[in-house]
């Protein structure tokens, strides 16, 4: 056999061999190396190189030391599973690296941090000063955790004690130019719905970079020309607006009445529709 032809078997036979033992690996030596699966990948990857040139040597020596090394990981991982001992030597632990605004210098010189390097972690997080955070650690994986104080954190509805309507993953529809048919029937839509939508934008089909949906049926644009501006839907906010002129004329009217039955009547509808008012509101006004 000749020697070309030996090293394409050996790559080949290498590939496969490393992806059957990545697959037994599992996704975390993709995701998130430890220090373990870092030697165990640089390792590997030696093998795999040496395996596939090396043509004096048989070929299931380089398999055993590939078997060897790809059952480190899984080892340490099941025996990370049973003891917190192992997990803290094989994982390591978070260091507390900020508490109450205050650096705690030992621990950043413990993790072989600069202050420069700190403040960009921080910058990274949307935090610009050290004062406003109430804790940071950095996580055993080296990402930095950050917890801001109670008077620095973003303002939610939930603060507000307002209800807002749940978040779902908008519908795909147009892509590329070409409609997708599939997301279409995943909202009781088709394609004249969507041509019809089109249409009143004044937008043509090969025109759209990008087009989704979104539960209350509201289709958004984005087109290839960035220059053009697509107006936004606004029939939901509409609806909102001609609720709120029903319950305003309804309270004119009770106020404009001198039949005592008839304001009754308009207050008491003036209130129910409030009430539908407010429970249409989360998704209205969105």
């Amino acid at each position: 056999m000749p020697d070309w032809l030996d090293i394409v078997i050996r790559s080949f036979v290498a590939f496969a061999y490393l992806f059957i033992l990545t697959k037994i690996i599992g996704k975390r030596q993709i995701r998130q190396i430890s220090y373990i699966e870092y030697i165990v990948g640089i390792s590997i990857g030696s093998i795999a190189a040496f395996m596939a040139t090396e043509i004096d040597g048989p070929i299931y020596h380089s398999l055993i030391a590939l078997t060897i090394f790809a059952l480190f990981p899984v080892l340490l991982e099941w025996l990370s599973l049973k003891s917190k001992k192992v997990r803290n030597i094989v994982q390591g632990n978070a260091t507390i690296l900020i508490k109450d605004g205050k650096i705690l210098e030992d621990n950043l010189k413990s993790e072989r941090m600069t202050t420069e390097d700190l403040l960009e972690h921080l910058r990274m997080k949307d935090v610009f000063r050290v004062a406003d955070v109430e804790f940071a650690l950095m996580e055993a994986s080296g990402d930095l955790s950050v917890l801001l104080k109670s008077q620095h954190q973003p303002v939610t509805p939930q603060h507000l004690g307002l209800k807002v309507s749940p978040a779902e993953e908008p519908q795909t529809v147009i892509m590329d130019g070409v409609i997708l048919d599939e997301p279409l029937a995943n909202n009781g839509l088709n394609r004249n719905w969507v041509r019809a939508e089109l249409e009143k934008a004044g937008v043509a089909l090969e025109n759209v970079f990008l087009g989704q949906v979104d539960k209350g049926g509201q289709l958004y644009l984005d087109l290839y020309d960035d220059k053009l501006k697509v107006a936004q839907p606004i029939e939901m906010k509409l609806t909102f607006a001609t609720l709120k002129k029903c319950q305003a004329d309804l309270e004119l009217y009770a106020l404009g009445t001198q039949d005592q039955r008839v304001k009754r009547t308009y207050q008491g509808d003036s209130q129910e529709l409030q009430k539908v008012i407010d429970t249409v509101k989360p998704l209205l006004m969105r």
